[in-house]
Parts: C-alpha cells; structure tokens; sequence
C-alpha cells in the first residue's frame, strides 16, 4: 500500500514544497525541521494503523479508560540523510527502539554504484512493527540494502516505510521486493536521472541538512 500525500489537501504539500525550494533549502535548520515535520504527520498516521487495548489510568479524581498501544515499535534510518525523519518519529513514539543503518552509494567508473552498507545497529525484530526512514527513494536500492540487513535481526509484524520524496521506478522496486510494506511519502516524482537522482526531487537531503561532504 502507498499512502502518496501529494495527492491529498494537507499541510505535508506546504513542508515538501518549502523542502524543494532552491531559496529555502539554504537554511538548514529550516531545511531539517521540515523533513521532522513530515515525519511527525507520517508518525501520527501509522498510529492508527496500530494495535491498541484498553487499560485503565488513574487521575486526581478518579480512574479513566484509555486505550494504549500494545504494537512494539522499532524506528529505524539509513545515515545520515534519515536522521531529521528520525527524530520526527520519535517526537511522537517517544518510547520506541531504534536502529541505524549506514550506507552510501559507492560510484563506479562506468557511471554505475552498489550500496556499500558499513555498519547496522538493530535491537531485537521479531514481531515488532518497524518503521524505515530515508528522505528520499531513488532506486531502492538503498532502503532494500537497509532492510535486507536488518531483517537478519528477526521478522517484524509490519514494516512502514517513510520517505519525503520517492521516484516512480523506486516506489515500483520496493513494492515489487517488499510487496506487504506500507509505504509513506510526501511526493512521487516520474522521472531518474542517468545518475539516479529524482527529478525534479530536491538535490541531495544528507548535503542540506547537515553540509557537504568530502567522499572517496
């Protein structure tokens, strides 16, 4: 399932257009609360989309029915370009797991790249319901990398996957691999470039939320 909000009347559309603005983008605490704020909107709707039961709370003046979540909740994002989305989940499941993936694309002569994975931290997933965050998907190859490692760490019972801006080929490619993930983005963009960055997309997430980088 894909939940595209481009298609929907929300605040999301005002956060992804500002996410996409040459102007904008060169402030980056702005640049980077946008794509929390995305999150947190992303983070409310998988909430109901949750298990919950009814449990009782004690008040000053007597005991209230409330209804709690019983789902286990892992957030997990690919670095460092899914740390703003990250942080907006945990704004709202607050008392979630986390896992971190990091990987980046390793560039070939011939114009080509393979995702190099360096490091994964992941708690416990089996049965939990695990949320993924990158900013944006290209090709999918990064968030099949991502969740090809942390599935080694057991079978969740949901998988949710967040992203600001997604291609057209990539959402295919992930729903094709992943075909029972729910899928969360904020745009879908038609078109790749011969190097694999969405168009018209927004340039590079990790670069403006954090700097630029020097890679070899």
């Amino acid at each position: 399932m894909v939940h595209n909000f481009q298609n929907t009347n929300s605040v999301v559309s005002r956060f992804v257009a500002e996410l996409r603005d040459v102007h904008i983008q060169k402030d980056r605490m702005r640049f980077r609360r946008n794509l929390e704020r995305i999150a947190e909107v992303f983070a409310y709707e998988i909430s109901r989309t949750l298990a919950y039961k009814e449990t009782e709370t004690e008040t000053p003046l007597g005991i209230a029915k409330v209804q709690t979540c019983i789902d286990r909740i892992i957030v997990a994002n690919i670095l460092r370009a899914g740390m703003p989305m990250h942080n907006g989940m945990l704004h709202y499941f607050d008392q979630a797991d986390s896992a971190f993936v990091s990987a980046y694309r390793r560039h070939h002569k011939d114009g080509s790249f393979d995702i190099n994975l360096q490091n994964v931290s992941c708690p416990d997933l089996q049965d939990a319901t695990i949320v993924i965050c990158d900013p944006m998907l290209a090709t999918g190859a990064s968030i099949d990398a991502a969740l090809k490692s942390l599935l080694e760490h057991g079978t969740p019972k949901k998988i949710h996957v967040v992203t600001a801006i997604a291609s057209r080929p990539g959402l295919d490619y992930i729903r094709r691999i992943y075909s029972k993930a729910t899928i969360w983005t904020g745009a879908i963009d038609e078109e790749l470039t011969a190097k694999s960055y969405i168009v018209p997309g927004l340039g590079d997430a990790g670069d403006l939320s954090f700097g630029p980088k020097v890679q070899s």
